[in-house]
């Protein structure tokens, strides 16, 4: 299975300079490559050397580019849309609308991006795929898509089925579900066959990011202040994401001790400037990947000692909030929040203590 690998940052930090620099050491490295821009301006495509078009594209041994076109993507993805509403309905009633006829809404590209780069991932050709995106809150928030819909449709589901409203109309509606439906339908459950297949997707979702053998995120910064500052918080927010940071890439400077222990425990590597049409010194310079598995992981849960282990660096006690108004532990930290699924030794366990330690919130049950 291939390894994704995306890049966070401020802007102007040179994220996209690493991203294809690392594009092209994985090539180097005999593996096959694609590098996936979600930028439609000519820019990533002058610095490629070619122009970005929505289907990959080799441009040299074991590399090809594609741009993720969010027009393209939404109409292709209706068609599929339309076809999973065809399996569960008699009578579909999507199948008059078209996909040339919508419009891009905002917070779309990131699930058409999050949908192209699982096609991508799925269709065996590749060994790496370096995803261009954003490098902000809203990379991340792409990244948390699975785990936050899965909470959607966990939560929602139950509160459906726990109202006396749902007691009362449920076995009328059954004679009338049967009728529209192509499956077979008891009442006893709102959770019906597109439902299940909806949850499997997510939580196989859910664990591809959180696996930093599949998926791992860098940080991008330079010696500007704003520029670290900002990684810091793009770390922080990237566990609350449940994606894993491999490392720091430090683009155009040295390192100095005080940048070094900002980001401590991770490995800083510098790369220097690029200089024209020579990518070799950056390719050169780039971090091995496969070392990812040693980053601190974001969350770790020890059923034994009735404990999760939360790490968010970049944010202080007074950053974080937690708390428990249902079945799950909500927490916030900066502007990002996640909802805790916790196992069955300590679901439904109320939360006895909370401290945050060396960048860690470490919740006892």
């Amino acid at each position: 299975m291939p390894q994704i690998l995306t890049f966070l940052g401020k802007g102007g930090s040179g994220r996209t300079t690493v991203a294809i620099a690392a594009a092209k050491q994985q090539a180097n490295l005999g593996r096959r490559v694609l590098f996936v821009s979600q930028d439609p301006t000519p820019a990533t495509g002058i610095l490629l050397g070619v122009p970005l078009t929505d289907k990959p594209q080799s441009i040299g041994a074991n590399l090809e580019v594609v741009l993720i076109s969010a027009t393209v993507a939404i109409e292709r993805g209706w068609e599929d849309v339309k076809q999973i509403e065809s399996r569960y309905l008699r009578s579909p009633i999507l199948r008059n609308v078209y996909g040339q006829e919508l419009a891009i809404l905002p917070g779309m590209d990131s699930a058409i991006a999050l949908n192209a780069l699982r096609q991508y991932d799925a269709s065996g050709k590749y060994d790496t795929i370096v995803y261009d995106g954003t490098g902000d809150l809203t990379t991340l928030r792409m990244a948390g898509m699975a785990d936050s819909l899965s909470w959607y449709l966990r939560r929602f589901v139950a509160v459906v089925e726990e109202s006396d409203l749902w007691r009362t109309v449920s076995p009328i509606m059954q004679p009338a579900m049967a009728a529209i439906l192509t499956i077979a339908w008891t009442g006893e459950s709102v959770m019906s066959a597109p439902m299940q297949e909806a949850n499997k997707f997510l939580e196989q979702s859910q664990s591809v990011i959180s696996n930093p053998q599949r998926v791992v995120g860098y940080l991008v910064t330079s010696e500007d202040t704003a520029a670290v500052a900002t990684a810091k918080y793009l770390w922080g927010s990237a566990q609350q994401s449940g994606l894993t940071i491999g490392g720091i890439i430090f683009n155009r400077g040295i390192v100095s001790d005080t940048v070094g222990a900002e980001f401590d425990p991770l490995a800083v590597t510098s790369i220097p400037m690029r200089m024209g049409a020579d990518w070799q010194p950056l390719i050169d310079a780039m971090p091995d990947f496969s070392q990812a598995v040693t980053a601190p992981k974001p969350i770790a849960i020890d059923a034994a000692k009735r404990e999760v282990r939360l790490y968010l660096p970049g944010f202080d006690k007074t950053q974080v909030k937690l708390t428990q108004s249902g079945p799950e532990v909500t927490i916030e930290a900066g502007d990002q929040r996640r909802n805790l699924l916790l196992p069955p030794p300590l679901k439904g366990a109320s939360v006895t203590g909370a401290k945050f330690q060396n960048g860690y919130l470490i919740i006892s049950f």
